[in-house]
């Protein structure tokens, strides 16, 4: 049939149409319409002049995969440490002491740089109750925001646009990347997603929309799952509920979904809105550092030029995936913290270099730690409590909160306690940070951590 899209899996189809960098789907000639009226009219809105380019930003950095935080943020003076991994435990040369007792990693020299300069707060033991040892499910508890035993329809970033930035911008939020990750979905869409600015832009509807439109609708009704079949799951694990081994994991995976005119509706109008601006800025600003070539990196230097081009982005969303350490855990996490560190370092740089650090705080995650003990293979298994990382020219530098126990004991099926819930650390950037009030975001009141 002519103008007929074949459409296999949802996945497939928003992977390369609605949430490809290219924007290439065509809309429905009506819903075309319709964006050209909402963009007239906010055009003439008051809420367009108050553009927030110096507002503070937020910039969030996914480690996806679960990082073995016990090898980042390292006890090396705890026996139970070198008891529990006797080839993975680190030694004296493997790592850049921060006192007596702990050390980073020796790959992080660039977060050694940045915590001596003031700039790095690193939050020990942070978790939640009950938790979940599938990465797609713990994914979706930090993402959302909720309670290991209960499921959230909207991002906890996304419930920040709903009730903080009611006529913002479309470019309020942006992800690096080629899906809009769980934490960005809103009642009220927003937020833009591209992996290349210069393939960013806006296609006018063509014949055949319609048809097209009505058959994603019928695809989205027919399945309860973006992903639409059992690939998102984890693979089998130990029967512990660890899950397997999911090293290609794709950082910043949505988890579920609204109905498909959401995502039509978000990524059309956003596109058409934005896409001229994004496009200009990032040809006309350069980055006035040094970065590594990776991934990472070239995501980071693309929202440094962003912020010097003076978008009235509040929150970035960036991600680095590989963490899923089964198997060869020295080598492979030696060059990811690396990359992390050395990339979030040249980050801070450029920031310094624009005279916009004192805008920007970045916030690392990572859907879980890995277990006290070494596995058999080299590696570790997919654990409970682990270390986030602050960074930014106005945050508490240092070693926040303490180090949990590694002692037996002190475990909880062989995973360390967490110490600090992640909801109290994100109530801290939403209060304290985006100055705006955390329980109706949350959901209930959590104590701010002090951040800032």
């Amino acid at each position: 049939m002519k103008n007929e899209i074949t459409l296999q899996t949802r996945r497939e189809f928003l992977r390369t149409t609605v949430l490809g960098s290219a924007l290439s789907w065509t809309v429905p000639a009506f819903l075309a319409d319709t964006f050209s009226a909402l963009q007239a009219n906010a055009a003439d809105s008051a809420t367009q002049i108050n553009t927030g380019k110096d507002s503070t930003i937020l910039v969030v950095l996914q480690m996806a995969g679960g990082n073995d935080g016990i090898n980042t943020v390292v006890p090396y003076s705890s026996d139970d440490y070198h008891r529990a991994r006797p080839n993975l435990g680190l030694k004296q040369n493997q790592i850049i002491p921060v006192n007596d007792d702990i050390a980073f990693h020796g790959s992080l020299a660039g977060f050694k740089s940045l915590y001596d300069g003031g700039h790095l707060g690193v939050i020990q033991g942070v978790g939640y109750p009950n938790p979940n040892r599938s990465h797609f499910r713990s994914t979706e508890i930090w993402q959302t925001a909720s309670d290991s035993d209960r499921v959230e329809k909207y991002g906890w970033l996304g419930r920040y646009f709903d009730n903080a930035c009611s006529g913002a911008d479309p470019t309020v939020g942006v992800t690096i990347g080629s899906q809009l990750p769980e934490a960005f979905f809103a009642r009220m869409p927003k937020g833009i997603c591209f992996n290349n600015p210069q393939d960013y832009r806006f296609m006018p509807a063509g014949p055949g929309s319609e048809e097209s439109f009505r058959k994603l609708n019928e695809l989205e009704n027919s399945s309860p799952l973006p992903d639409g079949g059992p690939a998102m799951m984890d693979t089998p694990g130990d029967g512990s509920n660890s899950g397997g081994s999911i090293g290609a994991l794709p950082a910043g995976m949505p988890m579920t979904g609204g109905r498909a005119i959401d995502f039509i509706t978000r990524t059309a109008l956003d596109a058409q809105m934005s896409s001229d601006q994004v496009r200009g800025i990032a040809a006309r600003v350069q980055n006035q550092a040094v970065y590594p070539f990776s991934p990472l990196a070239n995501s980071l230097k693309l929202v440094a030029r962003l912020i010097g081009g003076g978008m009235a982005t509040r929150v970035y969303y960036v991600s680095q995936g590989g963490y899923d350490t089964h198997t060869n855990q020295i080598n492979s996490q030696q060059r990811l913290l690396k990359d992390l560190g050395d990339s979030t370092k040249a980050f801070v740089d450029d920031m310094r270099a624009q005279g916009n650090l004192s805008r920007v705080l970045i916030m690392t995650f990572s859907e879980f730690g890995r277990r006290v003990s070494e596995n058999a293979n080299g590696g570790t298994d997919h654990g409970a409590a682990a270390p986030m990382f602050v960074v930014g020219d106005r945050i508490k530098a240092g070693l926040l909160g303490r180090y949990p126990s590694l002692a037996p004991s002190d475990l909880f099926e062989g995973d360390i306690r967490y110490n600090v819930d992640f909801r109290n650390v994100y109530a801290g950037i939403l209060e304290n940070w985006l100055k705006t009030p955390s329980a109706p975001i949350l959901g209930r009141s959590f104590d701010p951590f002090q951040i800032v």
